[in-house]
C-alpha cells in the first residue's frame, strides 16, 4: 500500500534516476496509457514550486501520450523488477502488450497511472513543455546523443503527490 509523503523525502535522486531507472507514464485523456523507461530527468524547485522534469524523445510511442496528457508519473522500482524495465525501455507499446509482458499492475488515480511494483512515485501536472533545440547546447557535442538530431521533449511537471511503499 502506498502513503503520501513529502516530495523533500524523496532520497537520493542521482541513484534513483540515473542507476535505478524509472518508468515515465501518461494517460490520454480516452483513458488508455503507455510507459517508457527512462535514466535521465531531475527533481528541483521551480517558480516557488516542486518539480521534476523528464525528458522523452519524439520517436517514442508515450511521446504521443506525455504531449496528450496534463498529467505524468514517474515510478521508481527495486531492483528486483530490473527485467520489467528493460522490457520497457526496449519494447514498444505500439507492437505489444509491454505491460503485461513486464508483469506490471498498474494503478488508476485519477488522471494519473503508475505501477503497484513501484517503491516511489512522484505524480505530476504539467508547467513546461519544450523540445531541446541544437543552438541550446553549450560545452557538449549533441551528436554525442543526437546522431539523427531527433532532440528529446522535455516535460517540466509541479509534483502534486509523491508517493511510497
Amino acid at each position: 500500500m502506498f502513503k503520501q509523503i513529502t516530495p523533500e523525502n524523496f532520497d537520493n535522486v542521482f541513484n534513483a534516476i540515473g542507476k535505478q531507472w524509472m518508468l515515465i507514464t501518461a494517460k490520454k485523456p480516452d483513458g488508455s496509457f503507455n510507459t517508457m523507461t527512462a535514466s535521465w530527468g531531475g527533481l528541483g524547485v521551480l517558480w516557488n514550486k516542486n518539480v521534476f522534469f523528464c525528458f522523452v524523445r519524439p520517436q517514442r510511442f508515450t511521446h504521443e501520450f506525455t504531449e496528450a496528457a496534463n498529467e505524468i508519473t514517474l515510478s521508481f522500482l527495486g531492483e528486483e523488477h530490473r527485467d520489467a524495465l528493460k522490457i520497457c525501455g526496449a519494447k514498444s507499446g505500439r507492437d505489444c502488450d509491454k505491460i503485461a509482458e513486464a508483469k506490471l499492475t498498474p494503478v488508476k488515480d485519477g488522471n494519473f497511472v503508475y505501477f503497484e511494483q513501484a517503491s516511489k512515485v512522484l505524480c505530476g501536472k504539467k508547467l513546461y513543455v519544450d523540445r531541446l533545440k541544437e543552438s541550446g547546447f553549450v560545452g557538449i557535442d549533441p551528436a554525442q546523443f543526437y546522431q539523427a538530431k531527433d532532440y528529446h521533449t522535455i516535460y517540466v511537471c509541479e509534483i502534486v503527490k509523491a508517493l511510497e511503499k
